[in-house]
């Protein structure tokens, strides 16, 4: 388990519903602070399920409901106390297929800093130019940030919806299979960006790629038909797994 860096994220005994159907079953983990923790296995097993309930972005679905703990910093985030706009301000989200909107780069990046509050043109400019830095993408479009988004490439604008995300300053970002969509080089300019965001941020990751689990994790998690199977290092579950079902995944065997 993850003892070596403060704890950022804990989850006990935590179940989800969509109505009827059960999706988590008492999952249980730690997840350490600005390191990277990815979420592995089958189509179906409920891993984006539970990253999605770390911003509660689940609520959106009509009949869901949880019982257990899920916890950031010690408070659940499914209290009546838990305002659900400030989590999703501490907690970023990068979807699966980059959706920019339909709005120049810089207006993409400064959209969420401008809805609740008066922002001024010099700290907005600010903000885009450190966002887009530490999104790599800077010096690609330092001279169109008045040019749509949408004519950027695949790779590009995910790494616009990256740099969106920083740009409210979150303590965590949630990427839900963030290079799905992208070539082996735009996935490898997102991978080499994960390993640089972990100094400043908490990560988790859901991918279906496991090599890639393996490149950028520092620790995995292997879920099975809504159980959390095995939690560990990510060099230690690769190499000498404790249970059976992650060893047959991972040497592929099933899945």
């Amino acid at each position: 388990m993850a003892k070596d860096f403060p704890v950022k994220i804990e989850a006990h005994g935590f179940n989800f519903h969509y109505a009827t159907k059960q999706a988590l079953f008492d999952i249980t983990l730690t997840i350490p602070e600005r390191r990277v923790t990815a979420f592995i296995g089958p189509s179906g097993c409920g891993k984006s399920t539970f990253l999605r309930s770390m911003n509660r972005m689940n609520d959106l679905i009509d009949g869901t409901y949880v019982n257990g703990h899920l916890m950031i910093d010690g408070v659940d985030v499914y209290s009546k106390d838990v305002d659900v706009v400030t989590l999703r301000r501490r907690v970023g989200m990068v979807f699966q297929k980059s959706i920019p909107f339909p709005k120049s780069i810089y207006e993409n990046i400064t959209y969420g800093l401008t809805l609740n509050e008066k922002v001024s043109k010099s700290a907005l400019d600010e903000i885009v130019e450190t966002s887009l830095r530490k999104s790599a993408l800077w010096d690609e479009v330092k001279d169109r940030l008045h040019h749509s988004a949408q004519g950027l490439s695949g790779g590009q604008q995910q790494r616009l919806c990256i740099a969106r995300a920083v740009a409210i300053n979150p303590e965590i970002l949630l990427m839900d299979e963030p290079c799905s969509a992208l070539d082996p080089i735009s996935t490898g300019k997102v991978e080499e960006l994960i390993n640089e965001l972990k100094d400043t941020y908490t990560i988790v990751l859901v991918t279906h790629n496991m090599q890639q689990a393996g490149r950028v994790s520092d620790y995995t998690g292997f879920f099975l038909l809504g159980s959390l199977i095995e939690f560990d290092r990510t060099r230690t579950l690769f190499t000498s797994p404790s249970q059976k079902e992650t060893e047959d995944y991972i040497t592929g065997r099933f899945g």
